[in-house]
């Protein structure tokens, strides 16, 4: 029960904390954003919580590829002021992209 409140509280802290900074600083809420921390986390707990190790591989083979996948959710917002886009266009696009980018995850993983 430990590990799944510490989990809730750890996610909750770094979400709140980035997107209150966004608010202050958007290019160091930008690259927090951008590293690996849930990662970092996420990865830990699953190996504490399974134990598995080669799970825990696996885990990470998969992040890094979805990685390089999941950024093409940013493609709207780079186009945004070509195509005169707004905030929940490029939003709602950036997530069907993302749908695209799952399918193409999903396929190329098994090659892992």
């Amino acid at each position: 029960m430990w590990l799944a409140a510490s989990k809730v509280i750890v996610a909750a802290l770094m979400i709140s904390f980035v997107s209150w900074l966004a608010g202050k600083k958007s290019g160091l809420a930008g690259f927090l954003t951008a590293l690996p921390l849930t990662t970092l986390i996420a990865l830990a707990f699953s190996h504490l919580e399974w134990g598995d190790q080669q799970q825990s591989m696996d885990y990470a083979k998969s992040i890094l590829l979805a990685i390089p996948i999941s950024l093409l959710f940013f493609i709207p917002f780079l186009l945004a002021t070509r195509f005169n886009l707004s905030f929940w266009s490029c939003y709602s696009s950036g997530i069907a992209l993302l749908g695209i980018g799952y399918l193409i995850h999903s396929y190329a993983v098994k090659f892992l």
